[in-house]
């Protein structure tokens, strides 16, 4: 046992670091929200789907999507919000769809800089129109992790946050096992992928659509090490962050997940110093706005848009205080 330790961390000394993509910090050009692209200011252009009322929105929401997932995750959440007025933003996240490097990570910095960019942006494309952000999975360590960014360009108010499933599972709620295997395998073998196929994770019960997800060729299937273990860094990032948050919030949870433990998503809420509103779906799984269920989802973000003291249509809303 003690040849194998010494033998990893030799291994470790001698491999390679992981890989990130590069954080341009010089402005090719003022960033930009376009008909088919977000054009980000170190001129990287990010492919973007909107979903857009009829008529002026009164509401607007920047959609970020999880973990090898890209913007396409938001088409039916979208279509839904859009006929109900409320235009919908998302944006292949850097590593992932059909932007450049794709299966690279693209580092805390890169995700943030976007995501607060984007922000300010759609400000500026609808004025004096409340704006919201939705974080599913990974998005939603990037929302947090964005929102409390300590930054010299201020981002315009958000009048919401909204967490589905959000991916905040933190190193300390990991086993020692798994964080050292993660280390071990990040200094030795960073640009392996594996497909994860063997720890039989559904992701939802919606299999139709997961059918298409295995079929897509943008959804990222056999994922580096490198990435896993940036993720993971972001994850840890924004658990961290979380006492940090001013915004309203909405957290969302489903009892079936499968890929978040439940026990790191209970540590993430009672990390809030402000209260908040959560739901705890018993059928949910991870991608709970595409569950079969996804209706009833969509129908509490849109009645807490609107009303945020309410009570959630399903009725499985809760009022979080944070202990004193």
């Amino acid at each position: 046992m003690k040849r194998s330790v010494w033998f990893v961390l030799l291994l470790a000394l001698t491999a390679c670091a992981p890989e990130v993509q590069k954080q341009r910090h010089v402005e090719v050009f003022p960033a930009k929200v376009g008909p088919t692209n977000f054009y980000a200011a170190d001129g990287v252009y990010l492919p973007l789907r909107k979903w857009l009322p009829k008529g002026k929105p009164k509401a607007v929401m920047l959609a970020l999507h999880g973990f090898n997932d890209y913007s396409r995750a938001f088409e039916d959440t979208g279509v839904y919000f859009a006929k109900r007025g409320v235009a919908v933003y998302a944006y292949d996240q850097r590593g992932f769809g059909q932007t450049p490097y794709t299966g690279v990570w693209a580092g805390e910095e890169n995700l943030i800089s976007d995501m607060r960019q984007a922000l300010r942006q759609l400000a500026l494309t609808h004025p004096k129109t409340p704006l919201y952000v939705l974080g599913e999975s990974m998005g939603g360590a990037v929302a947090i992790a964005g929102l409390t960014a300590e930054d010299v360009h201020p981002i315009p108010p958000v009048k919401g946050l909204i967490l589905s499933a959000p991916g905040l599972w933190a190193r300390e709620q990991m086993s020692p096992l798994y964080q050292f295997a993660l280390w071990a395998m990040v200094n030795t073998i960073p640009k392996s992928e594996f497909t994860g196929s063997d720890l039989k994770i559904l992701a939802s019960n919606n299999i139709p659509m997961l059918r298409r997800l295995g079929a897509d060729p943008l959804i990222i299937k056999r994922t580096r090490v490198d990435a896993v273990y940036g993720v993971v860094n972001l994850m840890d990032t924004a658990y961290h962050r979380i006492p940090q948050i001013k915004t309203p919030t909405l957290f969302l949870y489903g009892a079936r997940d499968q890929v978040i433990n439940p026990d790191a998503s209970n540590a993430s809420l009672a990390r809030f110093s402000q209260p908040i509103q959560y739901a705890y779906y018993p059928d949910g799984f991870h991608m709970l706005l595409r569950d079969l269920q996804a209706q009833e989802v969509m129908a509490d973000i849109l009645s807490w848009m609107n009303h945020p003291k309410r009570s959630l249509p399903s009725g499985l809303g809760k009022e979080y205080e944070p202990k004193k």
